[in-house]
């Protein structure tokens, strides 16, 4: 019962990540006014939530997943913690590609779900299937999966560079120059990188994970907190002013951790069962996202499109889809439980 405290926040924030997620994919000033004037001010209004709120949500998972892979690493449980893995991330990830893409490939052939899709008949073919399986390529939020498979992959020389407070040093740095001179590397996404590999070695560090794993947050972390949500806004300011890129990263960073410092895991309620499904409803809210949007765009007549609509279906989005994703769960739990957990990413 020790890890609750910990295990009982990381639960809390996936689900509020997840809910983030949900907004950064619900825009739809397009769909509904197409171009000029109300399009564009509904668009600024959404991107009020997926720019400034939203786009911390990504991130955050793979500081979270990188915390909790190099939490409490020991020599000889490599092959364990990827064994792990294999059945909470490849194993689901390789699943749900496939559904998406059966699913995609049977709509496509249905008279007025084709139209939703808007992908034309989606050839059946080996090949098909390779690249949905491997490449997401009918499941585009898994790129986050696809990353952090690569990332676990690393796990080897990630713990060579924790070793050493010097070789940290030298390691962040290089990241943060790439970042800032828009070199990407091969495969593996940068800022990904970064994000994943701070946490872990956060988590490495006696000292950084004892601050981190506080039930109580005290004034001291509120403090911390609060100043690097301060630090963020500043760099996000930054980044618009610069168009740098680095200036984004580092406002996402800083915006995560200061959110978890201001965060007392002591205070927060048991989460219950709906918020231990977050990776279900992110598996699923792309595909609830677009039909909503889609369907609804096509079924509302010309005298009501104003931007009144399309605003409240983007701000209800995230509760809407978390409404039909618990209740696929659910009936899914009933009568395959055991899929359901799979899908559910063994949690």
């Amino acid at each position: 019962m020790q890890d609750y405290p910990l295990r009982n926040k990381i639960t809390w924030f996936s689900f509020a990540l997840s809910l983030l997620v949900i907004w950064i994919h619900a825009g739809n000033a397009e769909l509904f006014l197409g171009t000029g004037k109300e399009a564009e001010l509904l668009s600024r209004i959404e991107s009020a939530f997926s720019d400034y709120i939203g786009q911390i949500a990504v991130p955050g998972f793979f500081m979270i997943s990188g915390y909790l892979f190099f939490r409490d690493f020991r020599r000889g449980s490599l092959a364990g913690k990827w064994e792990r893995r294999i059945h909470s991330v490849l194993v689901p990830y390789i699943l749900w590609n496939f559904l998406y893409y059966v699913g995609y490939a049977a709509a496509s052939r249905v008279p007025g779900l084709s139209e939703v899709v808007g992908k034309g008949v989606i050839a059946v073919s080996l090949d098909e299937i390779v690249q949905a399986v491997l490449h997401y390529r009918y499941n585009p939020v898994f790129w986050y999966l696809y990353q952090l498979i690569l990332l676990i992959l690393l796990a080897p020389v990630l713990i060579l560079i924790f070793r050493s407070t010097w070789s940290k040093a030298v390691f962040f740095a290089v990241l943060l120059i790439l970042l800032a001179k828009e070199i990407a590397l091969p495969l593996v996404n940068t800022d990904a990188l970064l994000y994943y590999s701070l946490a872990g070695a956060a988590a490495s560090a006696p000292g950084v994970r004892s601050v981190c794993e506080r039930p109580e947050s005290g004034r001291s972390g509120i403090l911390g907190g609060a100043a690097m949500i301060a630090v963020a806004a500043g760099m996000y300011q930054l980044g618009l002013r610069t168009a740098a890129p680095v200036g984004f990263v580092l406002c996402r960073l800083f915006a995560v951790g200061g959110l978890w410092l201001c965060v007392p895991a002591a205070k927060l309620p048991k989460a219950g069962e709906v918020v231990r499904h977050s990776f279900f409803l992110y598996a699923t809210h792309f595909a609830f996202v677009r039909l909503i949007n889609k369907t609804a765009a096509m079924l509302l007549p010309d005298a009501l499109r104003s931007i009144v609509i399309p605003l409240l279906l983007y701000l209800s989005m995230p509760f809407l889809v978390l409404g039909i994703s618990t209740a696929g769960f659910v009936i899914l739990e009933k009568y395959c439980p055991g899929l359901c957990r799979i899908l559910n990413g063994n949690r």
